[in-house]
């Protein structure tokens, strides 16, 4: 087994920190600025597929209309 990276671990503290405040912070304005529904092409929603199969085959469908339409976008 290869390790890589090293995670550290908080303690559970009865009040918290001013640091630990500010660290939480930057992690959830980090979380937000993940793409959405809307810049991976693939509309938010729960999906469920019998197989992988149809699972990629919706993944790439998603994807080709989503490249079309940014090509119909642009002069």
């Amino acid at each position: 087994m290869r390790i890589v990276g090293h995670r550290k671990q908080r303690p559970i503290t009865f009040s918290a920190s001013a640091s630990l405040l500010l660290e939480g912070a930057r992690f959830n304005d980090e979380i937000h600025r993940l793409p959405t529904g809307g810049t991976t092409f693939i509309p938010k929603g729960v999906y469920r597929f019998m197989t992988l199969k149809d699972a990629n085959h919706h993944q790439a469908d998603c994807l080709a209309k989503g490249m079309a339409t940014k090509a119909l976008e642009r002069p």
